[in-house]
């Protein structure tokens, strides 16, 4: 089948937002939450140390390192007696519903 570039919908070479461009919605809020930075690294300063909970003194510890310094890295670890499996080999086959020949219509009635 083949595609008409004047059709309605789909994909079009050239169309949307570039890959990688944040809409401007992303953008604008972006833009606010970054106007809270300090006081926002402040106040986790404040519960890291003053917090009564205990939880919430470690969670506000862990997100100042991980400002600072970046998550750490979460190695992949699996179960070697049983790994996962990559497929080889994947196949997509089209066909027309309405042609009889197509692979698997001998099942149909």
């Amino acid at each position: 089948m083949e595609m008409n570039s004047h059709t309605h919908g789909g994909r079009r070479p050239g169309s949307g937002r570039k890959k990688g461009a944040p809409n401007k919605a992303t953008a604008e809020i972006k833009e606010i939450a970054r106007t809270y930075t300090v006081q926002a690294v402040k106040e986790l300063a404040r519960l890291a140390t003053k917090a009564k909970s205990e939880a919430a003194r470690v969670a506000a510890i862990r997100e100042l390192l991980d400002r600072g310094y970046g998550k750490a890295t979460q190695p992949i670890t699996g179960d070697p007696e049983s790994p996962l499996e990559t497929p080889q080999r994947i196949v997509v086959q089209v066909v027309d519903p309405k042609d009889r020949r197509a692979a698997g219509s001998e099942d149909r009635p």
